[in-house]
């Protein structure tokens, strides 16, 4: 690495410092504002809201968790009494997931706070730059 290399590195200015810095907001809002679950248990919650009852492996494809993960999150959910599971009656080796009736009232009033911490999240931007910026961000 040369001089010019090294000097002209600012860590201010990497994309990955700012991803975290808007995370770090981001977290923070949501830990205040819904303080029953993470953001990750909301994720599950609001899938299985749209989804309805969904095996376990796919329901963590389209929250992008692993399976592991989404195991962890699901147990923790399910100690919570918010999700339920049982096995497929086509395939006994799936889980099935689904939102237990506190679950469900949970989940559908969670998607009014998820919406208010979003716009806090981006109080700072015009509708034009949050819709600019949720483009890009798909793109990565």
């Amino acid at each position: 690495m040369d001089a010019n290399t090294t000097q002209a590195y600012r860590l201010e200015d990497q994309i990955g410092f700012k991803l975290r810095l808007a995370n770090q907001k981001h977290l923070e809002l949501f830990a205040r504002m819904m303080p029953e679950v993470t953001p990750t248990q909301f994720a599950i919650l609001a899938r299985l809201r749209e989804t309805g009852p969904i095996s376990q492996n796919d329901l963590g494809r389209r929250v992008g968790l692993d399976a592991a993960t989404t195991k962890g999150v699901v147990d923790r959910l399910r100690a919570k009494g918010l999700v339920e599971s049982r096995k497929s009656p086509t395939d006994m080796r799936r889980l099935v997931i689904s939102l237990t009736d506190q679950g469900r009232d949970f989940a559908d009033s969670a998607v009014d706070t998820a919406a208010q911490i979003s716009r806090a999240t981006a109080a700072n931007l015009t509708a034009r730059e949050l819709e600019r910026l949720l483009a890009l961000l798909d793109k990565l």
